[in-house]
């Protein structure tokens, strides 16, 4: 700042040279809820509650004393707070338990809370949301079966028409004639001139022509499989919600519904089916977010018309998860495109011979103890 030397005093008289100086003001930190957004309704029950920051902030003034959160009549949620300086996002989650479903909460950030300067927020940060009835999952561990595109347990595998493309491993503890319609780029397994399935990795099986080591790892993959589908079960992981009690609609159809992440139970009947129409996936703006669907008994995708998985706001084909109690049916008019690991106990079967529009699954086929079948197929492991 700069008062010039042309200012007089009241005899005329000047300053003798201009006065300058400098000085600069501080930029006070705010912060701005991240996860759940403001306003948000279904929240999940084990939902974490994060706000960002504008500048580099002391974590030692981000803890329990300055973010809270509160329920109805101002009882407050216990919870641990933590702080990531590099992404200055400070999350809070919910414990020793979960919040409650359908209940109305207010998050708080105060102005407690410093830059590494020492500089306070001048405002808190207030937001409320509210709570659904669902519960979100981790990714499932898939070991050995993560390279898989498909495994048929001891049944092997059967491709039909000439579209079929697997990116990925196939397996199977069968033997090698369990396995029809496919080749990797070593071996042929029962190729006609109109079954040629092509496998980006290699094919395993319990005989020749398979490799050494082809039944460890077709068993590696398989007994993988097998342990998650345990992992994704109601008894290791409960809190799936009836989607009919949450949402309405008719009981096991997910067909024309927008679900957000979290654990899906069917429950009366134990059967899912996306006939209707088109099932989208929101993971609203979280890459991570995860959808566990526990199938009791069949997963039917398409009937009379072919059906698709929609994935939208980050949502990710690598953390949709089906668990399956018997057969899944994926579009068996051909086309569609189905998206996430399905791991069924008694096989997966994929469009009907004869149909040419490729049906597509973003995701793995994990068939336990029964055949995987694919008809003009296109499989790509995420």
């Amino acid at each position: 700042m700069t008062i010039a030397s042309d200012v007089k005093d009241l005899a005329g008289n000047p300053m003798t040279a201009n006065k300058t100086w400098v000085f600069s003001t501080v930029t006070q930190p705010t912060a701005a809820p991240t996860s759940p957004a403001s306003g948000s309704t279904d929240v999940a029950l084990n939902q974490p509650i994060m706000a960002s920051f504008s500048k580099d902030m002391d974590s030692a003034t981000i803890s329990s004393l300055t973010f809270t959160v509160v329920g109805p009549g101002g009882v407050p949620v216990s919870g641990e707070v933590t702080f990531d300086p590099v992404t200055r996002v400070a999350t809070f989650n919910a414990s020793p338990t979960n919040f409650i479903a359908s209940t109305i909460y207010t998050a708080t950030i105060a102005s407690g809370a410093k830059d590494v300067a020492g500089n306070p927020m001048l405002l808190n940060c207030t937001w409320t949301f509210t709570t659904g009835m669902r519960t979100l999952a981790k990714p499932a561990v898939l070991g050995a079966a993560a390279l898989f595109g498909v495994t048929g347990g001891g049944a092997g595998m059967t491709n039909t028409g000439n579209s079929t493309v697997v990116t990925g491993d196939i397996g199977t503890t069968g033997a090698a004639t369990t396995v029809t319609g496919f080749h990797d780029s070593v071996l042929i397994y029962t190729e006609t001139g109109a079954n040629i399935g092509t496998v980006s990795g290699l094919i395993y099986t319990a005989t020749t022509p398979s490799g050494p080591g082809a039944m460890a790892s077709a068993t590696a993959g398989i007994n993988d499989a097998q342990t998650a589908y345990n992992n994704l079960s109601p008894a290791s992981l409960p809190g799936g919600i009836n989607i009919v009690t949450a949402y309405g609609g008719a009981a096991g159809e997910l067909g024309g519904r927008t679900l957000f992440p979290g654990i899906y139970k069917a429950t009366a009947p134990t059967t899912y089916a996306i006939t209707g129409d088109n099932l989208t996936l929101d993971a609203q703006g979280d890459p991570n977010a995860v959808w566990v669907f526990q199938i009791g008994s069949t997963l039917t995708v398409g009937d009379t018309a072919s059906r698709s998985v929609i994935l939208i706001n980050g949502a990710q084909a690598k953390n949709v998860y089906w668990q399956v109690g018997s057969a899944a049916t994926i579009n068996a008019v051909g086309g569609g495109t189905m998206v996430g690991t399905i791991i069924s106990t008694t096989g997966v079967t994929f469009s009907t011979a004869g149909n040419v529009a490729i049906t597509t699954l973003n995701g793995r086929a994990l068939g336990l103890t029964a055949a995987v079948t694919l008809v003009n197929t296109v499989i790509t492991v995420p």
